[in-house]
């Protein structure tokens, strides 16, 4: 048995693990030992469809010391004049300089792959058996509570009978290698993986007649165009975010405060004659929308029960299958809910989201938190409220009620804001300060979101309360 000591014990070496290591590296003089089942850096894009990408700009994503892409904008496809998307293999690559260049050049980071933690001071090589004793100084970091499930290592909750073929969408791309295509492309999901499967099945030249969705609930998708991280993007950015804020202030409901939103142009819908019920922060491309809006075989009956030869069983009814069709599975849920518990919890931290959509961003946060203030658990959680992830309408509004907490927390703390503003992965503060304070009509938009702060929360406090 091999033995090491370490300040900082990290499980896991997907995003949030590397974010919280990269930023606590720069603001400590600690030293980490991150593990990871995992051969290389990078999570969940190691196993993710080769056809992946970021859905927000690549400028809010990776750890703060190192850019991720070369903020570009797209001059062509579904993102032409926004800003780039990274590919999962870029990400994947990304993650793999991260670890070289940056956290190991700094000769205070030890990185042990393909191994897991057994607790207790234990951890093992999946390869060798041969086990590791860490003693940890400081703390032990948890970046798994959150771990997502994607198609990859997803098992379908429904039966599937002998002679149906169903696979993941990663085997999309290989179906060159197959003599025949399928007669009919059978999409089963409504979350971002499934839109993903489907844009590109069309943007490979299959046709939409070709093509089936199985729907079981419409989502309601955020407009890219107002998540741009470029100085030339304020009025919609901050315009959208203004909208926002009024709409959770004034709003009557959960269902109207999405109309104030979609008005706004906060929000999309692929089907206009179909009112969503669903929102897991997707973000998406009017031109993506289009392409989308391309397949009209749309089937909204509930989830899939069953599949056989003959028949697609749902909740609610049937659809004949269509022999010769491939069905691809897209109902792995990434966000799958989980009980929210604290942050800073004694000798053991557990990285959540503290701002949501943004899983990088709250890691590094929560890192900068842990290495500059002082060692009060609950002090250190006022600043850290767990955002819990929506599901549905209602819960979009507790979503936001900590999210705006928060918000109100960390600009109210000097040493945080500052901070927020110097980050890499915050996207919208350095616009908000570096704007020309004669510039009356944007220093009002600025001001007047702060005021609506408040009303904001009380408005969605009292929706939230009701049956």
């Amino acid at each position: 048995m091999t033995s090491l000591e370490t300040d900082y014990l990290v499980i896991g070496a997907g995003a949030v693990g590397m974010a919280f290591a990269d930023t606590l590296l720069a603001e400590s003089d600690a030293h980490i030992t991150i593990i990871d089942r995992q051969s290389r850096p990078g999570g969940h894009w190691n196993d993710a469809y080769g056809f992946v990408a970021l859905h927000q700009p690549s400028a809010f994503y990776g750890v703060n010391s190192l850019p991720l892409g070369a903020n570009r904008k797209d001059t062509h496809g579904v993102n032409a004049g926004l800003y780039e998307l990274a590919s999962g293999a870029e990400v994947s690559g990304y993650y793999d300089r991260v670890m070289r260049q940056s956290l190991l050049a700094s000769g205070r980071v030890t990185y042990l792959p393909m191994t897991e933690w057994r607790g207790d001071g234990r951890a093992v090589s999946l390869m060798s058996g041969e086990e590791t004793a860490i003693t940890v100084r400081r703390k032990t970091v948890d970046t798994t509570h959150n771990s997502p499930v994607i198609p990859a290592n997803h098992t379908p909750r429904f039966a599937v009978e002998e002679g149906v073929r169903m696979v993941p969408p990663g085997a999309l791309p290989r179906l060159w290698l197959e003599s025949e295509r399928p007669t009919r492309f059978v999409v089963l999901g409504a979350g971002k993986t499934a839109m993903d499967a489907i844009g590109w099945l069309l943007a490979m030249g299959t046709p939409s007649e070709a093509i089936q969705w199985i729907k079981p609930r419409d989502s309601w998708l955020i407009d890219r165009s107002g998540t741009q991280p470029g100085e030339e993007f304020f009025d919609a950015v901050f315009g959208r975010q203004l909208a926002q804020m009024r709409a959770f202030a004034e709003g009557t409901s959960p269902e109207d405060i999405f109309a104030r939103l979609e008005t706004a142009g906060v929000v999309l819908r692929i089907d206009p004659d179909v009112t969503p019920t669903m929102f897991h922060y997707a973000t998406i491309s009017h031109g993506e929308v289009a392409e989308l809006r391309r397949v009209t075989n749309v089937v909204r009956k509930g989830r899939v029960t069953a599949i056989t030869p003959d028949a697609i069983m749902l909740e609610e009814g049937s659809e004949p299958a269509v022999a010769g069709a491939l069905y691809i599975d897209c109902t792995a849920s990434a966000v799958e809910p989980r009980a929210a518990v604290p942050i800073f919890q004694g000798d053991r931290i557990v990285p959540q989201l503290v701002r949501v959509p943004q899983p990088c961003f709250s890691a590094a946060l929560i890192a900068f938190v842990e290495a500059h203030y002082p060692d009060d658990d609950a002090a250190r959680n006022a600043l850290c409220r767990t955002v819990p992830f929506p599901h549905d309408l209602k819960s979009y509004l507790t979503t936001n009620i900590v999210n705006i907490m928060n918000q109100g927390a960390w600009f109210g703390d000097e040493r945080l804001g500052a901070w927020i503003r110097r980050s890499r992965l915050d996207g919208f503060g350095k616009i908000a300060a570096g704007v020309d304070r004669s510039d009356a009509a944007r220093v009002a938009v600025l001001q007047e979101l702060r005021a609506t702060g408040p009303q904001a929360v009380g408005n969605l406090m009292r929706l939230a309360q009701q049956g």
